[in-house]
């Protein structure tokens, strides 16, 4: 990650830290999109993952005081709160997948191509269901990593794992859901 970032947060939380509250705006300005776009690959339901997203930064408020600079950047220690936070939520879910909000009014109102509609539909179930395939830490690797985008170190970061280790869960979770799809399109 450039060092610029890393040099942007350290200064935001240092002044949150003292108690000013633009900087506080300004880091959940900066991360919020990554943040909800994580949710989102977890959880798959809008309005819940909007829900975690405010209540990662209400926790963020509430630790800040207690982040100290590390070798571990800011943006990864929000991530790592991210991961705990929604492996509360599937605990309080029990594990049990809830029909997402989009699906149903997506069936309730059909956009005009029906045709597209279920292409889309269909692509987006089969890559949900290739992921599912995964162990658990090949599938937090492959949404770090190509759903909110974060570099192969802030991954690494994250997951407090080496970088070797990352690059090898993700080349396996790579692989797997290749084969997972070309299945499907026999």
């Amino acid at each position: 990650m450039d060092e610029q970032l890393l040099d942007d947060d350290l200064k935001l939380v240092q002044q949150a830290q003292a108690g000013k509250t633009e900087a506080v705006g300004a880091l959940f300005d900066k991360h919020y999109r990554a943040m909800f776009r994580y949710f989102y690959a977890r959880v798959r339901q809008q309005q819940q993952a909007e829900d975690l997203a405010g209540e990662l930064f209400t926790r963020m408020v509430h630790h800040l005081p207690t982040f100290q600079a590390t070798a571990v950047p800011f943006r990864a220690w929000l991530f790592r709160i991210a991961y705990n936070l929604t492996m509360d939520h599937f605990r309080v879910a029990n594990g049990k997948p809830v029909e997402p909000l989009e699906v149903v009014q997506t069936q309730a109102q059909p956009e005009q191509n029906p045709v597209r509609q279920v292409e889309r539909q269909m692509t987006s179930e089969t890559l949900l269901a290739a992921l599912e395939t995964l162990v658990p830490e090949q599938r937090q690797v492959i949404i770090l990593r190509f759903l909110v985008g974060l570099s192969l170190q802030e991954t690494a970061d994250v997951m407090e794992r080496s970088l070797p280790a990352v690059k090898a869960m993700q080349h396996r979770g790579l692989k797997i859901m290749r084969a997972t799809l070309a299945q499907v399109e026999l």
